[in-house]
C-alpha cells in the first residue's frame, strides 16, 4: 500500500511540473507570435506605398531549423524536433501573411505531404491537375509558391517537371526530400479475395513491381493521374485495390491491406519548391542550371571540365531534348554551392562562353528535413 502511495505521489509531481512546463511552453510560442506581428508592422511601415514585403525568407527558415537540430540535445530526435519548429514558424507567418502554396494534387498526394512538410499546416494548399498548372499559378502570382516532384531515387527524373522549366521563367526557392511508403489500399466494400485491379500512379506501380509480381501477378495494373485518385476510385469500386500513401489513405479512410510495399525500403522522392524570389546564400546551398550545348563531339566533356577544375560537387545530371531544334539537348545539372560563389560565378562564366544557352534557375537551402 505504501509503495502505491509514493507511485501516485511520484506521479502528481511529474504532472504538475509538465503543467507548469506546458504554461511556460504556451506563454513562449505566445511572444514569439506577437514577435511574428511586429516584424510585420515593421516590413510594412519601411516600404513605399503600394509595394509589398517579402514575409517568407526561405534562407531564415532554414537557417532557424539547422540551429534548432545542432543545439537540440533530445531525447526527442533532430528531425521531429524540427518539424515542431517548423509548424510554429508556419503558424506565426500565417499571422504575417499566409502563404499560398499550389502543388500536384489532387488532395492526398505525396506533393501535397511535401508542401505540408516544407511550409507547415498554417499554409493554404491549392490542388492542381498538373504540373504545368502548378507553374502557371506561381507565374500569374495566384499562389506564392510550387511544389512539384523532381526525381525519385527508384525511377529517376520526372519529366514533365523538367520540361516545364524549359517553358518557364521561375526561380528554384527551396527543396525538400520525402521519403515514400506505399501501401496497398482497399475500401469497406472491397472484396479482398477478388481483387481483379491495382490503381495507382505509374511512378508508384514500378516503385512496388516486384511486390506486385510477387502478390498479385495475374491482376491489372492502371496507371491513373494521381494515388489519390487511385484511392477515391477504390471508395466505390468492389474488386479493386489502390497504391498510395498514409494521407490518401486517411482521406478516404481506406484500410491497409499491405503496408510499406515499395520495392527498395529507402525509396524517396526530391521535391522542388518554385517562386519568383531569389534566396541569399546560407553557407549550405546548391543551385540548379539548364545547359544547352552546341552538337558536337566533346560536347558534354566541355561542359564538365570547369565544375572538375575548381572542385564542384555535381549532384545530378539529366538530359532532355531541346525545343531549339531537332536532336539537340538541353542538360538538367544540380550542384553544391550557390550562384554568388566566387568558384561558383567562375564555373558559370566558363560554361557561358561555350554554351548555347545557359539558364541559373536559382540556388537555394539544402533540404533540412
Amino acid at each position: 500500500m505504501a509503495t502505491d502511495v509514493n507511485t501516485d505521489q511520484a506521479l502528481q509531481a511529474l504532472r504538475l511540473r509538465i503543467d507548469n512546463l506546458d504554461e511556460k511552453i504556451l506563454e513562449l510560442i505566445s511572444d514569439r507570435a506577437r514577435c511574428a506581428e511586429e516584424v510585420a508592422r515593421v516590413k510594412m511601415a519601411s516600404l513605399p506605398a503600394g509595394e509589398q514585403p517579402v514575409f517568407y525568407r526561405p534562407e531564415r527558415e532554414a537557417q532557424v531549423l539547422k540551429r534548432v537540430m545542432e543545439r537540440n540535445r533530445g531525447p526527442l530526435g533532430n528531425e521531429e524536433m524540427a518539424r515542431l519548429f517548423r509548424e510554429i514558424m508556419s503558424s506565426c507567418l500565417a499571422l504575417e501573411n499566409p502563404l499560398k502554396v499550389a502543388y500536384l494534387g489532387p488532395e492526398g498526394t505525396f506533393s501535397q505531404a511535401a508542401a505540408m512538410k516544407h511550409f507547415g499546416h498554417a499554409v493554404i494548399s491549392q490542388p492542381m491537375a498538373a504540373i504545368d498548372e502548378v507553374f502557371r499559378e506561381v507565374v500569374a502570382g495566384a499562389v506564392n509558391f510550387g511544389v512539384v516532384p523532381v526525381e525519385n531515387s527508384t525511377e529517376g527524373a520526372v519529366n514533365h517537371t523538367l520540361d516545364s522549366f524549359l517553358e518557364h521563367d521561375l526561380v528554384i526557392c527551396g527543396e525538400v526530400e520525402l521519403r515514400i511508403h506505399h501501401h496497398l489500399l482497399v475500401g469497406d466494400a472491397t472484396k479482398t479475395d477478388r481483387i481483379t485491379r491495382i490503381y495507382s500512379h505509374a511512378q508508384s506501380l514500378a516503385q512496388c513491381r516486384k511486390w506486385l509480381d510477387a502478390h498479385y501477378p495475374n491482376v491489372e495494373r492502371v496507371a491513373v493521374s494521381s494515388n489519390a485518385d487511385a484511392a477515391r476510385r477504390v471508395k466505390s469500386e468492389w474488386n479493386s485495390a489502390a497504391i498510395a500513401g498514409d494521407m490518401a489513405a486517411n482521406l478516404y479512410d481506406l484500410t491497409r491491406l499491405a503496408e510499406k510495399i515499395e520495392d527498395r525500403p529507402d525509396n524517396s522522392t526530391r521535391f522542388l519548391i518554385i517562386g519568383n524570389q531569389e534566396v541569399p546564400p546560407t553557407g549550405d546551398d546548391k543551385t540548379s542550371v539548364i545547359v544547352s550545348m552546341r552538337n558536337k563531339p566533346g560536347a558534354l566533356h566541355e561542359l564538365l571540365v570547369p565544375f572538375h577544375h575548381n572542385g564542384i560537387d555535381l549532384t545530378r545530371i539529366e538530359t532532355r531534348p531541346s525545343r531549339s531544334g531537332k536532336w539537340t539537348y538541353a542538360f538538367f545539372i544540380d550542384f553544391v554551392g550557390h550562384h554568388r560563389d566566387p568558384l561558383i560565378k567562375d564555373v558559370l562564366e566558363k560554361i557561358n562562353q561555350e554554351a548555347v544557352a545557359l539558364k541559373v534557375l536559382g540556388s537555394y537551402p539544402k533540404a533540412v528535413l
